[in-house]
């Protein structure tokens, strides 16, 4: 017979220790920082943005350009908006009111157009945005507020303008050549990112282009780790494989133990574990989007969330960033245009196991369609009177009153028509029922609690406040009705009324 106490306190240890890692269940904000906030000197700027490059206003919406084939992008590549470090350490007290642990920055590193991923020079910083003390100078005042901060690294290529590269590419004796791989069959004459002529893949086999992005202790990677940063989130990770992953992070945590190491995997994320800290979870955003439009049945999802957890292993889940939408895919209002299956996104977002990661301007409701429309700039004349805003708001509460949404453990619910989970600790008080009828219909349903400390005929009662009628807990079991499209997070209510609790001795 297992031993319930002693399974108890180690439950509550391992609580414990999650609480007390940063990188376990944090609220995460991604910026672009060209989109973010306008620079204050915007005029004194304009010589950074010389021809073909194009400075816009910032009421401008960013729209799908021609491709210039003299210079292998597309124009809308080398159009900005004038936001950069300094801008955007002024916005950082919206940043920390919203209660985010972590900033998360796309790339920052020296490049020619306004997204960043064809670095011209990992080490330096894009003059448009700033300079390495401006990186410092935002580290540290992120820290003062009491965030973290994570970098972008686009380790996997660099672009077609970097200095070595056109070396490489110019003569065959360059010492940079084998950092690249050149080779006629290739459409371009050399190997890039999805055949993509602006993005040279760097020859990650080359021992000298490890070290000078990851392994010596003046890298990329070490550097600014050193300089005071938190982690790092690594582009296509999936494309630079278990081995080199193990070896970045192990090289990361030689700076900083706690350094955060989160890979974009759009993969099933079970195997990168530990060569990773956490990943992108896209699987539980392509699940949640299918639930809440109606395409995978709930009972389906259940099942796909519990093996993905299963699988992956929860600790892992954790430090894993769940998004709804970024800088890649449309925005959450054009994939689901129904306020009502937002909403229900929102909540399996911010109650499944990971750190919710909030795309800038998401939580004043922006919108935009693939791509460059999802990176319009940020939508201030929205602020006031918002009440998509005072949603994310009423959310981040929740989450950040109730540890178990946090760190907590993970089990599903046996239903048919709902997607249904429990988040729970050592402490019955914590559990989190989270109940979903993504339906266009009502749904009423018998569901078993399984968590043996509730009481019997003990109440409980709803976070959202969507449910008002009582609901009591008969031998673990429970009668809930939901209204179509909608949701509950349901507690068990231990308070003493008229200083009697059945909870007296059960914690």
């Amino acid at each position: 017979m297992p031993n319930t106490k002693h399974s108890e306190q180690q439950l509550a240890k391992v609580i414990e220790n999650r609480l007390s890692d940063w990188r376990c269940g944090a609220l995460v904000y991604q910026v672009l920082v060209d989109r973010f906030a306008p620079a204050e000197n915007l005029a004194a700027k304009q010589t950074l943005y010389p021809a073909p490059k194009k400075l816009k206003q910032w009421h401008e919406t960013p729209k799908h350009g021609e491709y210039l084939a003299e210079h292998g992008l597309w124009s809308h590549e080398i159009e900005f908006w004038g936001g950069d470090l300094t801008s955007l350490q002024n916005k950082l007290d919206y940043i920390a009111e919203l209660g985010m642990d972590i900033l998360y920055l796309n790339p920052i590193h020296h490049a020619y157009t306004n997204h960043k991923y064809d670095s011209l020079d990992f080490h330096q910083v894009s003059p448009e945005f700033g300079d390495r003390q401006a990186v410092k100078s935002l580290t540290d005042a992120t820290h003062a507020k009491g965030m973290k901060i994570v970098l972008d690294g686009v380790f996997n290529h660099m672009g077609q303008n970097a200095p070595i590269f056109k070396q490489a590419a110019a003569d065959k004796h360059s010492q940079y050549r084998d950092w690249f791989d050149f080779n006629p069959d290739y459409p371009a004459g050399h190997r890039s990112w999805s055949n993509a002529v602006n993005l040279p893949e760097l020859n990650l086999e080359n021992i000298q282009v490890r070290q000078h992005i990851w392994l010596d202790e003046d890298s990329v990677v070490q550097s600014y780790l050193a300089q005071g940063i938190d982690g790092w989130r690594l582009d296509v990770a999936h494309d630079i494989g278990f081995d080199y992953l193990a070896e970045l992070k192990a090289a990361a945590q030689s700076v900083k133990a706690d350094a955060l190491i989160v890979g974009e995997i759009w993969c099933y994320p079970q195997q990168w574990f530990p060569s990773v800290d956490g990943v992108m979870n896209f699987t539980a955003r392509e699940i949640f989007w299918h639930v809440c439009e109606g395409t995978i049945a709930p009972a389906t999802a259940n099942q796909m969330l519990a093996q993905m957890v299963s699988d992956a292993g929860i600790d892992n889940l954790l430090k894993s960033w769940l998004v709804l939408d970024n800088h890649d895919t449309a925005r959450l209002p054009n994939m689901l245009p129904e306020q009502k299956s937002q909403r229900l996104a929102q909540i399996l977002h911010f109650t499944f196991p990971g750190s919710p990661t909030i795309y800038y301007g998401s939580e004043l409701g922006m919108t935009g369609g693939d791509d460059p429309e999802m990176r319009a700039p940020m939508r201030w004349d929205l602020l006031n009177n918002n009440a998509i805003l005072d949603w994310h708001k009423h959310l981040l509460k929740i989450r950040k009153n109730n540890p178990a949404l946090k760190v907590g453990e993970f089990r599903t619910i046996i239903t048919q028509q709902l997607v249904a989970y429990e988040r729970y600790t050592d402490q019955v008080a914590d559990s989190v029922f989270v109940v979903v009828n993504p339906n266009p219909h009502p749904v009423e349903e018998y569901l078993m609690l399984s968590n043996s400390k509730l009481m019997n005929m003990g109440g409980m009662y709803d976070l959202l406040g969507n449910i008002s009628e009582s609901i009591y807990i008969k031998a673990g079991v429970i009668k809930l009705a939901l209204p179509a499209h909608s949701a509950a997070l349901l507690k068990a209510d231990t308070s003493a009324a008229h200083g009697y609790t059945t909870y007296k001795r059960v914690k």
